[in-house]
């Protein structure tokens, strides 16, 4: 991941020195009287800006490298991290658009009078210690189109208020300690990216998906349960990255996973999915990378996913699969880059042993049959397999390069 200013924040601070320079501030108190006081704050939207960042200076613990040290006095715009902008609604003015404090290792919390900041597009915490939970004060950010709180100490259930913003587009709360179920509004409300792995969240995959403008969706490393629901088929039009590794998913994989036509990356890897791979896999034309790793799955390995035009890397490694169709006996012939150890495919190396293999062959699972498992029941591990931790979170940008915010343009 590139540890660079997403194109938005670049965006901005073009306008900051644009604005540097010609900038007339509209909101001047007029000079009627010689003894009245100017006020040091070009228009109230800097003053509430002002009060809602000293409020937030005051519960900050730990700053070890000194980030908000400069955050003194009027002069709000010229804070580390803090992006002015004029506002969608009038564009002779200047307010606090947005604010980065990503990689700044601060501990503290989040005051209710940053909900003063009712301007803000972007807020961007990655790899902080901020901890406690969300206010609910964050509810007035109507213009709020990207929010990365990743990699912090934040706790408590699902934060419900990120789902009132109307103007959300982006969601990163991933690493760290949300507990408890997600909820369905998640997946329908119109989010190109929702990340939400390596939590504490419980219960299970929300089994009726209503559709989803999102892109990606990354739910990994968390204790779910459950089966992947057919209604996975409502993200068609839009997913390209579906990431549910170290769930406790159960079940079979849905035959509604091969309509989703834009996929280009499919991870089930690490949890305990059963029954074979569905052939409508093969209509996946863009997908790239398939990991089904760690699970209980068998059957055969269909030629007509091993041929996809896009494939670059296939892992199915510790399963129970018995067969290798056509050319997916030798994937290397076609630049896949591939793991199939620990199956029971005849003449291959590296497989589990005749006892085990034999045992799964007399109980083939039917998927036609087979009723979901409660949430939590699973283990996760795939067949007694160690389930793979989880890698240290980066301090950089996420996945996606976010989209500009509607309105700042």
């Amino acid at each position: 991941m590139a540890s660079t200013f997403s194109s938005s924040f670049i965006y901005l601070i073009f306008l900051v020195h644009l604005s540097a320079s010609s900038a007339k501030h509209t909101y001047s108190a007029p000079y009627h009287h010689r003894h009245h006081n100017r006020s040091p704050f070009p228009n109230p939207k800097l003053h509430q800006a002002y009060i809602a960042l000293q409020a937030w200076k005051r519960v900050i613990y730990s700053d070890p490298y000194n980030f908000t040290s400069n955050w003194v006095g009027p002069e709000v715009c010229k804070y580390s991290g803090v992006y002015c902008a004029p506002p969608p609604y009038d564009k002779k003015i200047k307010v606090v658009a947005g604010i980065d404090l990503n990689g700044a290792d601060i501990a503290g919390f989040i005051p209710d009078e940053l909900g003063l900041l009712s301007d803000l597009a972007l807020i961007h915490l990655n790899s902080n210690r901020f901890c406690g939970i969300l206010p609910q004060t964050l509810a007035n950010l109507s213009l709020l189109f990207e929010l990365d709180l990743s990699n912090n100490r934040f706790v408590g259930p699902f934060p419900y208020v990120v789902l009132s913003l109307p103007s959300l587009n982006f969601l990163d709360l991933r690493y760290n300690e949300f507990e408890g179920p997600l909820p369905p509004q998640l997946f329908s409300k119109n989010l190109d990216a929702v990340f939400v792995n390596n939590n504490r969240f419980s219960n299970v995959i929300p089994s009726n998906f209503v559709g989803s403008s999102a892109s990606v969706v990354v739910v990994a490393n968390n204790k779910l349960g459950g089966c992947l629901p057919p209604s996975i088929s409502k993200f068609a039009d839009t997913l390209e990255e579906l990431l549910l590794s170290n769930t406790s998913l159960s079940g079979c994989l849905p035959p509604e996973v091969g309509y989703l036509y834009k996929l280009k990356v499919l991870d089930m890897s690490n949890n305990d999915l059963v029954g074979p791979i569905p052939y409508s896999l093969a209509g996946l034309a863009h997908l790239e990378q398939l990991n089904l790793a760690h699970n209980m799955m068998s059957g055969i390995i269909p030629m007509g996913v091993c041929v996809l035009p896009n494939l670059a890397n296939f892992t199915f490694s510790y399963n129970f699969f018995c067969e290798e169709e056509g050319i997916c006996q030798n994937l290397t012939a076609n630049g896949i880059a591939f793991d199939d150890r620990r199956n029971c495919l005849p003449k291959k190396p590296i497989q589990r042993s005749e006892k085990e293999c034999e045992a799964a062959l007399e109980h083939p699972v039917d998927c036609f049959h087979y009723h979901c498992a409660a949430a939590g029941s699973g283990s996760g591990s795939g067949s007694g397999s160690t389930s793979i931790p989880p890698a240290m979170m980066p301090a950089t940008s996420p996945l996606l390069s976010p989209s500009m915010p509607p309105g700042y343009v």
